[in-house]
């Protein structure tokens, strides 16, 4: 059997450890309900569990009676398309906010779409300018909707969500936010920060399975989407949106073991608290990075500006990414390239379901890597 299709190996707790930014460890009853029975889509098992997520969802936003979740089957990036391409009218205007890869992503969205736009880029290491965004708001009245990325994961920036939300509401636009990097472990509220349109996933921070996200928004927003004609068949949102609140049913299959384990996923997130589960994030961040210092490790991003789930480092000198990441890998630990922009740089993500133990013994395994190479090097 060749290396590269060697089963990989276990940490000393028994398991792989997935320090990349999703897909995540996740809670052993999460995993259970993937053995869920088989069940048809359409019975009404099935849509009273769509209802279910649907709300827990729109909780985990903050959401209000006013609010609610549309599902989508598909990663992030689906429910991020749905919003981009369904949300602005043709007459209209979007403001995309670009400080990394996912910004990237959403002006490529929206270019693809032949949404119309304009793009305010920052720059892939500085945090995005609530003035900045005001003045480009002032100088062009033709744009009706600003799009941002709340966690910027391709750096571990955490953009300033709520001030930049303040100045889009000041100037009476619409602000759509892709959360999914954020959401369940950073602040995050649909009212105070502002947010018309919020974008999330199950299987980063919210602790679940691959396979679903959503997109929260008012009731009165999705009706207001039947003006908009729609630029994409699958990903219409209106057409999903009408489907599951008017008949409670999917408009297309969607994937129902993988909902049945976002739902646990859901009640284990709204019974920790975001609050509680930002500490404990917050808390191995802080763990990660306090050992990289001791090792004087290179950081990509100041303090202050990163994310609790996400720390970038430069790759020690005399290997490279690949034998880093292959020799943890060979460890029992998952690590993260960076984009093209960032070569020599990785990722360091504590998402999920990790305990103190897993964060402590990551560091011998990466001592005894760095220090394989450095004596080849020698």
């Amino acid at each position: 059997m060749s290396s590269a299709t060697m089963p990989p190996s276990l940490s000393s707790s028994g398991r792989l450890i997935l320090l990349n930014p999703g897909p995540v460890n996740v809670h052993e009853d999460v995993r259970a309900a993937m053995a869920s029975p088989d069940q048809c889509h359409r019975e009404p098992e099935a849509a009273a569990l769509m209802d279910r997520v649907r709300a827990k969802a729109t909780a985990v936003c903050g959401g209000a009676d006013t609010d609610t979740s549309v599902l989508l089957a598909g990663s992030g990036t689906a429910a991020l398309e749905a919003a981009l391409s369904s949300v602005v009218p043709q007459d209209g205007r979007i403001l995309i906010l670009d400080n990394g890869h996912y910004g990237e992503r959403m002006f490529r969205i929206v270019s693809l779409h032949g949404v119309p736009y304009q793009r305010l880029e920052f720059g892939w290491t500085r945090p995005m300018d609530p003035a900045e965004v005001d003045r480009a708001l002032e100088l062009d009245p033709g744009i009706t909707h600003v799009g941002m990325v709340h966690h910027e994961t391709s750096t571990g920036m955490l953009n300033p969500l709520r001030e930049i939300g303040a100045v889009v509401a000041a100037r009476g636009r619409s602000l759509i936010v892709d959360a999914i990097s954020s959401l369940g472990s950073e602040q995050l509220d649909m009212r105070a920060d502002h947010i018309d349109w919020c974008v999330g996933t199950a299987n980063k921070c919210l602790e679940g399975l691959p396979g679903v996200s959503f997109v929260c928004a008012s009731h009165e927003n999705l009706e207001r989407l039947s003006s908009v004609p729609p630029r994409t068949f699958y990903l219409d949102l209106h057409g999903h949106y009408m489907s599951q609140d008017r008949k409670h049913a999917p408009m297309f299959t969607p994937a129902v073991q993988v909902m049945t384990a976002f739902e646990v996923a859901l009640d284990l997130a709204i019974d920790e608290g975001v609050p509680a589960r930002g500490a404990r994030y917050a808390a191995h961040a802080e763990a990660i990075r306090a050992a990289f210092t001791e090792r004087e490790a290179r950081f990509l991003l100041p303090p202050e500006h990163r994310a609790n789930s996400v720390t970038t480092v430069a790759v020690p000198p005399h290997l490279t990414y690949d034998q880093l990441h292959d020799g943890l890998k060979a460890e029992g630990y998952v690590v993260y390239a960076t984009q093209d922009q960032l070569a020599g740089w990785f990722r360091v993500a504590n998402m999920g379901q990790l305990g103190a133990a897993d964060v402590a013994e990551f560091f011998p395994a990466y001592d005894r890597v760095v220090a394989k190479y450095a004596d080849q090097a020698r």
